[in-house]
């Protein structure tokens, strides 16, 4: 995965992510759930978003918090922002409008990264 030494492209693997943690970045880590017990991580940046990618440039699923806490904690993130996927309430077919990330981040759950 390319990027340049001060920014992460769209998808990040954890190679990469180590590296550039490594030379002093920061960002903030996005545990978004899809559905019950399956969440992605987005990593917010001053470049803007990216994903958590495998090898092969999928993002990375998580069937628990715990799995997400195991894999970042050894990198020097020790918390994230949980939040929801956007959803509309097809039953009665209410229209929604999009959330901007900053207000996705401010209401969102702060969570621990911690492994026992």
């Amino acid at each position: 995965m390319q990027t340049s030494s001060s920014t992460l492209g769209e998808a990040v693997d954890v190679e990469t992510l180590r590296l550039w943690l490594a030379k002093g970045n920061t960002l903030t880590v996005e545990v978004q759930t899809l559905d019950q017990g399956l969440h992605v991580v987005r990593l917010h940046h001053a470049a803007g978003i990216s994903r958590l990618v495998d090898d092969n440039g999928q993002s990375l699923s998580f069937t628990g918090t715990q799995w997400i806490s195991r894999l970042l904690l050894p990198l020097g993130l020790t918390h994230g922002v949980q939040t929801w996927a956007e959803v509309q309430d097809e039953m009665i077919g209410l229209p929604t409008t999009p959330i901007d990330n900053a207000s996705l981040l401010a209401h969102g759950t702060r969570v621990a990264f911690q492994t026992r």
